[in-house]
């Protein structure tokens, strides 16, 4: 059996505009309305001593290289070489400027020195004393005095670029590295090396703020927070009147309510910056870098004071200190957490920056940072009831076009116990369904699809054998009739033998409004519900099946709470025998005499229902085989179509 019954009158829906991103991984926080910030100033990768050392081993490199590059094609000749060449008629022409002779031949001649090769290009020098009757000997050979240079040197310009262009792609490589060098120590230990700290990301110019018109159902709540609003926009009055604003609000619910969204809409709505962070992205495999960005973050706010720091939940590093830990990650944990605690209580009214943290384990939240001083109000942030649901889907269903035959106040009914995130995800999955079907607007269809979806799980294709629909029939059927049967139990809304998640068929109950306290009466008939697949299975096969799995662990939180916390067993009396978020029956609370009294206990009130349950079936025996028969025939009953197959009045419980 499927069904929601925990409400309360307050609750938080989250927000159609996200918090922008952070712009670097070692920047644990995100910011929202902070004035724009300087960009830092940059420096010099490496250092300008490392700069000059990649220089000096760049210009040494460069020389080395250039003596390749300055060596030319043309070999130097002796002149009496050259004199020979030009006896035997072997030089086409040369180009003389002043003494120095460059010179072409007309067939290769080898290397001077013994080196390999030939050359045919050549440069020699004339000695001043010589006077061998030159052009005379150069006219007889028809040798070619040119007016330009036989062998064509670099411009100036090339051989600047030449001799810069090693040492520039050098130092570009240099920066690079020192580039990368650097993110690496900064982003992968934990900032370490990083001089100046990281700015946060401004909001960008013109985003709409979140404020309390994006949050619905939180009267009670709204009003708890009101004064931290009315401090942060008039803080001269309260300083006027010695009144001190609290040091923190620790905002405290389950998982979905909306705690983040209200956190920033207290922001929105007082106009002030916003720095939100999760309490995990302060932990490093370093220690001391978790305390590091705890300092820095209080710093920034500081410097637009007044502003709200969101620490996200906080109790990852604000447990208890002392119970438990491991290591070296339990001693950066606590160092953290002592930072937190530094920074608060450093704190004075005339700063203007109000902390808000928000967990759903406020019972492990060490004493030091609950005390007055620090976070010494607690708001607590619950489910809504069924107005505050409706509320929620009418702000998740602005932009949504809804037909006609949408009625949002039925739907807030059928969905006890739904946060606002749960909220915001049946109409998304609605929207979605919606355009699927290539549909202009949102049925009622589809938002009571999209509800299927959500709580029993989606629809899977399995093909069962006939035996053993028949008998996955009659499972839902012992379920669903015992819930009609029992006086005060929750209405059945829908049976169906379709496989959703990894359940073979699924009975959906909920109650017709919110519940907030159980009786003994109550929790007993949904034992016997829950028990009513495996007693029909019983009844009628005379048999057990692994069906029942997430039945009897349903039974089995019921009757520990019964037994062990909730009083409601004369043997065991009115005590606490197993501490509410103990894992396992058998914790460390309680005398172990105690303890297997519980078990006792528990079996005897288990074996009770099943009994009941059992009973019940074979006197209604007709019943149970109309019911599986449709179920058969039909696949899915809705509420209407359930209690006429089974013969029962629908009457209010």
């Amino acid at each position: 059996m499927v069904g929601q019954e925990d409400g309360s009158k307050e609750a938080t829906v989250p927000s159609p505009t996200p918090a922008p991103p952070r712009d670097r991984a070692d920047t644990p926080w995100r910011s929202e309305g902070a004035p724009p910030t300087p960009p830092p100033r940059r420096r010099m990768p490496g250092g300008w001593r490392g700069l000059i050392l990649a220089a000096l081993i760049v210009f040494l490199l460069t020389n080395v290289v250039l003596s390749f590059f300055n060596e030319g094609d043309e070999p130097t000749i002796s002149y009496t070489e050259f004199s020979k060449q030009v006896g035997s008629g072997n030089v086409s022409k040369i180009y003389s400027k002043g003494d120095r002779i460059q010179g072409q031949l007309k067939a290769g001649q080898p290397l001077p020195d013994g080196d390999k090769g030939d050359y045919t290009k050549f440069v020699t020098q004339r000695p001043a004393f010589a006077d061998d009757n030159l052009w005379a000997e150069l006219t007889k050979q028809h040798v070619t005095v040119t007016a330009s240079p036989v062998v064509a040197q670099r411009s100036f310009l090339a051989n600047l670029l030449l001799s810069l262009a090693p040492m520039l792609l050098l130092i570009l490589l240099w920066v690079f590295i020192a580039r990368r060098m650097g993110s690496a120590l900064g982003g992968g230990l934990g900032g370490l090396g990083r001089k100046a700290p990281p700015r946060p990301v401004e909001l960008e110019a013109g985003a709409k703020r979140t404020t309390f018109e994006d949050v619905a159902g939180i009267d009670e709540v709204e009003a708890e927070l009101s004064e931290v609003v009315d401090f942060l926009k008039n803080p001269q009055e309260y300083r006027r009147m010695g009144a001190r604003m609290p040091g923190g609000v620790l905002l405290a619910g389950l998982p979905g309510t909306g705690k983040t969204l209200l956190a920033r809409a207290v922001a929105g709505e007082a106009g002030v910056p916003f720095f939100s962070a999760s309490a995990s992205e302060f932990i490093e495999m370093i220690v001391g870098v978790g305390a590091s960005r705890v300092r820095e973050l209080f710093a920034e706010a500081r410097k637009v004071a007044p502003a709200i720091i969101f620490i996200d939940e906080i109790d990852t590093i604000g447990r208890a200190r002392g119970a438990g830990g491991g290591l070296g990650g339990h001693d950066e944990r606590e160092q953290t957490l002592n930072q937190i605690l530094t920074e608060m209580d450093g704190f004075s009214g005339s700063e203007g920056v109000v902390v808000i943290a928000a967990t759903n384990r406020a019972d492990v939240l060490d004493p030091a940072l609950t005390r007055p001083g620090r976070f010494d109000r607690t708001v607590t942030v619950s489910p809504p009831d069924k107005s505050g649901r409706e509320a929620i889907l009418r702000i998740h269903t602005r932009e949504i076009p809804l037909a006609a035959d949408v009625d949002l106040a039925h739907v807030a009914a059928t969905t006890p116990g739904m946060t606002g995130a749960e909220l915001a995800n049946l109409a998304n999955e609605a929207a979605l369904l919606a355009v699927k079907r290539k549909r202009d607007a949102v049925t009622r269809a589809d938002l009571s699809e999209a509800l299927e979806k959500v709580q029993l799980g989606a629809e899977r294709p399995l093909v069962m054998p006939q035996e053993e629909r028949r008998r996955t029939a009659y499972h839902e059927s012992g379920h669903a009739l015992l819930g009609m049967l029992q006086p005060g139990a929750d209405p059945v809304r829908k049976i169906t033998i379709v496989p959703r998640g990894r359940a073979l068929g699924v009975t959906l109950s909920t109650p017709e409004a919110d519940r907030y306290a159980y009786t003994e009466q109550y929790l007993r008939g949904r034992i016997i519900g829950a028990l009513g697949g495996m007693a029909a299975e019983h009844t009628v096969y005379d048999v057990i099946t692994t069906g029942s799995e997430n039945d009897l662990e349903q039974v089995t939180n019921i009757v520990r709470g019964m037994v062990g916390r909730w009083g409601m067993s004369d043997r065991i009396g009115r005590l606490t025998a197993i501490p509410s978020d103990a894992q396992s029956p058998y914790g460390l609370v309680a005398a172990p005499s105690t303890l297997d009294a519980v078990d006792v206990e528990m079996r005897r009130i288990v074996d009770e229902c099943y009994a009941e349950a059992c009973r019940l079936l074979r006197e209604h025996r007709p019943k149970l085989d109309a019911l599986a028969e449709a179920l058969l025939e039909h696949e899915t009953l809705d509420e209407a179509a359930a209690y006429a197959a089974a013969d029962i009045p629908r009457t209010a419980k």
